[in-house]
């Protein structure tokens, strides 16, 4: 049983009074909002804006000519039984150079398929090992990312290709496989998302969205070729469900389109959600070793050091203390920081594209306030509903609230009580946020 369900039932009575007093809602079990284990090496990544997808990975060249379209996400196939075509693009290599230019990227896992699914001469879910398979896909397709420089917090996609949505057995299959895909993802530290069709995964999983017998995935893809690339309005799908950086839509089917003189067969996309992290290598400017601390502060303790000219992979800034003009830190590949004003980023004054802001996503387990300060005596802002990500940046001490008196600042420079953030504890700090 999770650590949030605990409470005796007194104290949880108790404390619901005085929650319901601030319309808030008591907290959830550990399903539908599980918690992922982010090691202190992850950061997740949020892409907002048009993307596409190919069968193949296209080349860096490609990729190069490709800057003069409207896309900056590419979605590519990493993996999985049912991946039907070639990658002799895909490498570590290639998703970093691709990255350094700017690009996003958005891993699709081709697993198994429904029992009843339409795509022909699928290899199919056994309706008797739903959830173990649904485990070691999930599995298979984090060494898949992993060896390709996907780092934890990454996002990855499961690929659930259009199904008889009237079948209930069926249904019921999908359900199991994608809830242990879920669990199985947080629990190597790497956000859940599922790429399905409107009609049948994607509705589904809205329609189990608060059941407490399955994992909620972290976001959701859309497939629904109807040249609109709207993220909410989707028919069945209400707005309130995965509704802060966890949708994305594919809008139109394969067709081809032309920039900088390389034609290329694509899907359309839009993109609100979670994404791949990537490592950005940058140069150490500094004429003395480079201290890395154990959080974005000059008074953090120091866990190593870096010689002049030596390389340092940069995963995400966060703000810390001033050094020099800037207030920006670099977290490093290894869970380090160090101080943006000694690294070979363009600007030694504020943060860099496309190098992401630090953040770690978690689903809310009920509807909450987002407030100016951490109490509940601070204005609210606005509200995250149910299942949404918090996308928190770092913790800090506030009003206590349930079991907890530690409150969580958001990416948006928001804050939430932690109690109803599913994060791995309810009573005390979670890493790898750092304390605000």
């Amino acid at each position: 049983m999770s650590t949030r369900t605990r409470s005796s039932l007194l104290a949880l009575l108790t404390t619901s009074l005085m929650l319901l007093a601030w319309g808030i809602s008591p907290s959830a079990t550990a399903e539908p909002a599980t918690s992922v284990s982010y090691p202190t090496t992850a950061t997740a990544t949020r892409y907002t804006g048009l993307a596409f997808d190919t069968c193949t990975a296209p080349t860096a060249a490609q990729m190069t000519a490709w800057k003069a379209s409207p896309y900056r996400a590419v979605g590519v196939y990493i993996g999985g039984a049912n991946r039907t075509c070639a990658q002799p693009q895909l490498t570590a290599a290639w998703v970093t150079a691709v990255a350094r230019m700017g690009w996003r990227i958005v891993p699709v896992y081709m697993g198994l398929q429904a029992p009843c699914t339409f795509r022909p001469n699928a290899q199919k879910i056994s309706p008797s090992l739903a959830a173990s398979q649904g485990t070691s896909q999930a599995a298979d397709a984090i060494t898949k990312a992993k060896a390709l420089g996907l780092l934890p917090g990454s996002a990855i996609y499961g690929d659930m290709e259009h199904y008889d949505a009237s079948n209930a057995s069926c249904r019921t299959t999908v359900l199991a496989f994608l809830s242990a895909w879920t669990k199985e993802l947080h629990r190597q530290g790497y956000v859940s998302a599922v790429y399905a069709h409107i009609s049948s995964g994607a509705l589904h999983l809205s329609q189990v969205y608060g059941s407490t017998a399955y994992a909620r995935p972290d976001a959701v893809w859309i497939a629904r070729w109807d040249l609109s690339s709207a993220l909410t309005g989707w028919a069945g799908i209400p707005n309130e469900q995965w509704a802060t950086g966890q949708r994305a839509k594919q809008y139109r089917g394969d067709h081809a389109e032309t920039y900088g003189g390389v034609r290329l067969n694509i899907d359309n996309d839009r993109f609100d959600a979670p994404v791949a992290t990537v490592a950005y290598p940058w140069t150490v400017t500094s004429t003395t070793p480079l201290n890395a601390r154990r959080a974005p502060s000059s008074s953090a303790a120091v866990a190593t050091s870096y010689a002049p000219h030596s390389v340092v992979q940069v995963i995400c800034q966060a703000p810390g203390t001033k050094v020099g003009t800037t207030s920006v830190w670099n977290k490093l590949s290894n869970g380090t920081y160090v101080t943006d004003y000694y690294v070979s980023t363009p600007s030694n004054t504020t943060y860099t594209a496309p190098i992401p802001r630090c953040g770690y996503p978690y689903q809310t387990t009920t509807s909450l306030s987002r407030r100016s300060g951490p109490s509940t005596s601070y204005g609210v802002l606005g509200t995250l509903p149910t299942g949404a990500l918090a996308w928190v940046a770092c913790q800090g001490p506030g009003s206590k609230v349930g079991t907890t008196a530690v409150w969580d600042r958001l990416t948006d420079g928001s804050w939430v009580s932690d109690y109803y953030v599913a994060n791995p504890s309810n009573t005390t700090y979670s890493g790898p946020a750092p304390r605000c």
